[in-house]
């Protein structure tokens, strides 16, 4: 179990503002449980609607103390008071997080924030500038990076246990877009999620793309430097991209292929990644979280679970439940919030952090996303030529 020292010395519940994701949000639903799963924050203020009205009564409807109809009367009001919220975790539509995060940031708050951070690598690199300037804790909920697992695979990796590495594959595939849906017959919730000044320049990469790039680079421990993609629709007729294939150059010269889209029948949210080195490989399926294959050659196939003893560190710390009793995307939301509460408690004591709670998710790699997007995007526009992946990346 995590060690939690800092949060002990601050001697109270973090105190958090919930912006977005009201009732009948599945995301609003996973924060706000993640959120409360082990005691380190408690939900005294919210803004869950556009409308003003609906925001405060669905706040109410949840029990949150304190419910506003929207954001900077939340901010200003929170600030003013002596018992004023220390964080937000923000779940609006992807083309407010960089007003929201702004205002937050500007207000002293610590932030957990979904991905896409923002709809552009600008207002992403703004963030993470302002956010390393005033020293603020700042997640953002790449959640399948807090697998237990997916912890062991990356600590695998760093120790050498597949040797010098060779290649890394990720794969991420959903159904909820397989059939075409026309126009007239889109819901409002759906036709949101479409518009483009919503979402972002790519549906399917803002939504999936960026979660298989951080999961690829997060395991493997280095950035992806230089790509060459395919980025567009495979349903007939579909005018926005519900799909992206690549090949990756990540930093050393280590080869990968990475597949996402929202349109293949038959598919769950399928994501498998591999990270293949000289002397072997390790593979995940979130079909499978609690396991790990570890395959090397001229030695008989290992799976390790979640819960074996000799796990390495960063993995051994989240596991909650002893082996064989499963655990899923909550307790991976659960341990992000876990280790940005200790963080944030060590802001506000001045005690140190447990160093393995610093392994989150932040606005730096959510800035990486968002140039990851834009180098696809500048690829696919020059019929999939190899392109660099960072900060400078211009389609011409």
């Amino acid at each position: 179990m995590i060690e939690n020292s800092a949060f002990k010395a601050l001697g109270r519940k973090l105190r958090l503002g919930v912006l977005g994701g009201g009732p009948g949000s599945f995301i609003g639903t996973m924060h706000r449980a993640a959120a409360t799963l082990d005691g380190r924050f408690e939900i005294v203020a919210s803004v869950l609607s556009g409308d003003a009205d609906r925001s405060r009564v669905a706040g109410r409807d949840l029990g949150v103390p304190r419910p506003y109809g929207t954001v900077d009367e939340l901010i200003a009001a929170e600030a003013a008071r002596g018992d004023g919220i220390d964080a937000v975790a923000i779940m609006t539509p992807n083309d407010a997080h960089y007003r929201e995060c702004r205002a937050a940031l500007a207000a002293g708050l610590d932030i957990v924030c979904d991905k896409p951070l923002t709809n552009t690598l600008a207002e992403a690199s703004d963030l993470a500038a302002r956010a390393r300037a005033g020293g603020q804790v700042f997640c953002v909920t790449h959640a399948y990076a807090a697998y237990p697992m997916i912890r062991q695979a990356r600590a695998m990796v760093a120790a050498g246990a597949i040797g010098e590495l060779r290649a890394a594959q990720v794969e991420y595939v959903q159904s909820g877009m397989a059939t075409r849906v026309e126009d007239g017959a889109l819901t409002p919730k759906l036709r949101w999620k479409l518009a483009p000044e919503r979402s972002g320049p790519s549906l399917v990469l803002g939504d999936i793309g960026t979660h298989a790039h951080h999961l690829l680079c997060y395991v493997a421990g280095r950035p992806v430097e230089r790509l060459a993609a395919d980025l567009g629709a495979i349903v007939p007729g579909r005018n926005f991209d519900d799909y992206a294939a690549m090949m990756l150059r990540l930093e050393g010269g280590v080869r990968g292929t990475l597949v996402v889209s929202q349109a293949f029948p038959g598919t769950e949210n399928n994501i498998r990644l591999r990270i293949v080195g000289e002397r072997g490989l390790i593979a995940w399926s979130h079909g499978d979280p609690n396991h790990l294959r570890y395959a090397l050659l001229g030695e008989p196939v290992r799976i390790l679970a979640r819960g074996d003893p000799g796990l390495l560190p960063p993995a051994a710390r989240l596991v909650r439940i002893s082996r064989g009793h499963p655990e899923g995307l909550l307790e991976a939301f659960a341990n992000l919030y876990r280790d940005a509460a200790e963080l944030m408690a060590a802001r506000r004591t001045g005690r140190a952090a447990d160093p393995l709670a610093a392994d989150f998710p932040t606005a730096d790699d959510g800035a990486a996303g968002l140039a990851f997007i834009d180098a696809a995007i500048a690829s696919a526009r020059r019929d999939g030529a190899w392109v660099a992946c960072g900060p400078a990346v211009s389609d011409g």
